[in-house]
């Protein structure tokens, strides 16, 4: 199928299921496109089984398997939505809660990791699920990135303190790029990340891909020990897992060293692109190229990113900043803001719209196991438990730290709104499509991983999306924009 008619396939389905949205259910835009593509999905999936004959879930399957998920988002509209939405973020608001942003988005992140990683360990082992503990933790990055999209909207809309919805933005803007560097580094250490710069021939030359067991086969008692990759009950350990066990250390030095390089070579790649194109804009009075630049910036930047092996997302953060602060103070006339400003809403709507019609029909290439999506359901609560542990951690931290008071039930509505989107799955896809490439048999890891990812995610954005406002109005933080609370 090509470009152009899967384009026109996925437009024509967002229109009108944002026109259905409009007219009758009146949901918060990205939650109600999301919700009606998932239905699209279940009909077609309840058509195909009733009348097999039709072909309609083939044809819909054709679609679905025509759009790489993961590139179409990590690659493409990732950068222009992080771009847009730093666009409207008040730097000055943004450098006042710095310090729970900067701390949210990477302790935060990694706590999260982590406590995800543990409690999916002890849910798969519950279960009878064999699942090495390093890819407990890659689940654990997948979903430790928030995706505040369809909340943020609900947030603004209601009022609330002005210092929460910065916190919740910000954080949202900077974690997308700290989770997927932390995902990739994750990726290493199994023994993946060939689509992210390792070539397959190195992967499996120095690595082992462990699979989850058949349904069958799968026991609770049989969990593999540490050591089960390096020796076997009647083998002595060989030569070959020492060398192995060399690598792994050698990797966690390199995991180091690309966190260090992705993350902070994207921040420093952000300010450059920012500057120049802020010292560019200063130089005309031309909407039309100014909005052209800003284009540059962002698919320019972003292709050059990826070439450079840095973070692209944080680079298209940094620079939105910039051009969102002092280039629409300093070099922009009144008429460019309010073009450009139009421009990048239409811009961040229509990608909106696309990806959670995406998200939507991927409901069509998920494993419907009873075992998988029980896991996905205990994995609701972990990443719930997991989001408000981290949040709290920090919160009450800058608390005793800075002796300043922050909005009542912060804690509450930064872990009920801190929901899970499209990055979750397209990482979740890609890790799939990381154990396919190196070893098929192996994909009932990749099936699982992407079946709780999308459970959360669903449960995140429909669930909480809807609840948030209810929320805020029971909390009495709904009309508080205004207010001084940290």
């Amino acid at each position: 199928m090509s470009f152009f008619n899967i384009a026109g396939i996925l437009v024509a389905l967002a229109a009108a299921f944002a026109f259905i949205n409009h007219k009758l259910l009146k949901l918060p835009t990205t939650v109600g496109l999301m919700l009606l593509a998932m239905l699209h999905a279940v009909a077609l999936l309840l058509i195909n089984w009733i009348v097999p004959q039709a072909g309609v879930l083939t044809a819909a399957e054709t679609l679905v398997g025509s759009i790489d998920f993961d590139q179409t988002l990590m690659e493409g509209m990732l950068g222009y939505l992080l771009f847009a939405g730093a666009l409207h973020v008040d730097l000055n608001d943004l450098k006042k809660q710095s310090a729970a942003i900067g701390l949210l988005a990477t302790v935060g992140v990694l706590a999260t990791t982590f406590i995800v990683g543990g409690l999916t360990y002890v849910i798969t082992g519950w279960l009878g699920i064999e699942v090495r503990f390093i890819y407990c933790l890659i689940f654990g990055s997948i979903v430790a990135p928030t995706d505040p999209i369809a909340v943020l909207g609900i947030v603004k809309s209601l009022g609330a303190p002005k210092p929460l919805e910065t916190k919740i933005a910000g954080e949202s803007l900077f974690n997308d790029g700290v989770g997927v560097v932390v995902f990739i580094a994750l990726l290493g250490i199994a023994g993946l990340g060939q689509h992210h710069g390792e070539s397959h021939a190195d992967a499996a030359k120095n690595h082992d891909v462990n699979h989850v067991a058949e349904p069958s086969e799968q026991v609770l008692d049989n969990r593999p020990s540490a050591d089960s990759d390096a020796e076997q009950p009647g083998n002595a350990p060989t030569h070959d897992a020492q060398a192995h066990s060399e690598k792994a250390e050698t990797t966690v030095m390199d995991v180091a060293k690309l966190f260090a390089l992705e993350a902070g070579g994207g921040l420093a790649l952000g300010l450059v692109l920012g500057m120049v194109a802020f010292l560019l804009l200063r130089t005309i009075d031309h909407y039309a190229t100014e909005i052209l630049l800003s284009l540059a910036v962002v698919t320019g930047g972003y292709a050059l990113a990826m070439a450079l092996h840095l973070s692209g997302p944080l680079a298209m953060v940094v620079a939105g900043l910039i051009l969102g602060n002092h280039g629409r103070t300093l070099a922009m006339s009144d008429q460019t803001r309010e073009h450009l400003d139009t421009f990048w809403e239409l811009v961040d709507e229509l990608l909106n719209a696309v990806l959670f019609v995406l998200i939507g029909m991927e409901v069509l290439v998920l494993s419907f196991t009873a075992q998988y999506l029980l896991a996905g359901a205990l994995a609701i609560p972990a990443a719930l438990l997991a989001r408000f542990l981290s949040v709290g951690a920090v919160v009450t931290a800058l608390k005793k730290a800075t002796n300043r008071e922050y909005t009542p039930h912060a804690i509450k509505v930064m872990t009920w709104g801190g929901l899970r989107g499209g990055i979750s799955v397209a990482l979740a896809l890609s890790l799939k499509e990381e154990i396919h490439a190196q070893q098929s048999q192996y994909d009932n890891i990749g099936e699982l991983i992407l079946t709780m990812t999308y459970v959360v995610v669903a449960f995140s954005i429909l669930f909480g999306g809807l609840t948030m406002g209810p929320m805020l109005r029971q909390l009495g933080l709904a009309g508080q924009s205004k207010s001084d609370a940290h």
